[in-house]
């Protein structure tokens, strides 16, 4: 198991939920794990990282499967401009590699959005800290964990 899954795995655990850990052939967009799960699309959450243009911080929207972050009521909620997130940064700050980012077992508390669609299903899938692992989760448990602020972000 790798170091990131380990992370995904403990935050879980430590939140008092099952680590319900699912390995897939290849997950690395929505659609994919969709269809390897055998879930809605909007049932996978995706974790979007931009980068706070004042702030250097990263910042975690967290989107349903089928929708897109527009970048306006992102930077809106942000409260500063947002630009794109480097390797380097999504590593550094969440311990993650870009395409397996999870929503949880950041190395640090990030600031986190949820989109309101993810909230619409009594469980909802998101990446495990690789790109062919994903974990379920009740939206109220994942709002939670991530601190995450319900908002429309979406276009």
């Amino acid at each position: 198991m790798s170091k990131s899954m380990k992370r995904v795995r403990t935050a879980l655990e430590t939140a008092g939920l099952d680590p319900r850990i699912r390995e897939t052939a290849l997950a690395r967009t929505a659609a994919d794990a969709a269809t390897a799960i055998g879930c809605e699309l909007d049932q996978i959450a995706k974790s979007i990282i931009f980068r706070g243009q004042d702030s250097g911080r990263a910042i975690l929207f967290l989107t349903a499967g089928g929708n897109r972050v527009e970048e306006a009521k992102a930077t809106a909620l942000a409260g500063e401009p947002l630009g794109k997130a480097d390797a380097a940064l999504v590593r550094a700050q969440t311990g993650f590699a870009i395409g397996g980012v999870a929503p949880v077992g950041h190395l640090s508390l990030i600031r986190a959005f949820i989109d309101p669609r993810l909230c619409e299903f009594s469980l909802i899938w998101a990446a495990a800290g690789t790109p062919h692992h994903v974990f379920v989760i009740a939206p109220d448990d994942l709002i939670c964990m991530t601190q995450a602020q319900v908002a429309d972000f979406v276009s």
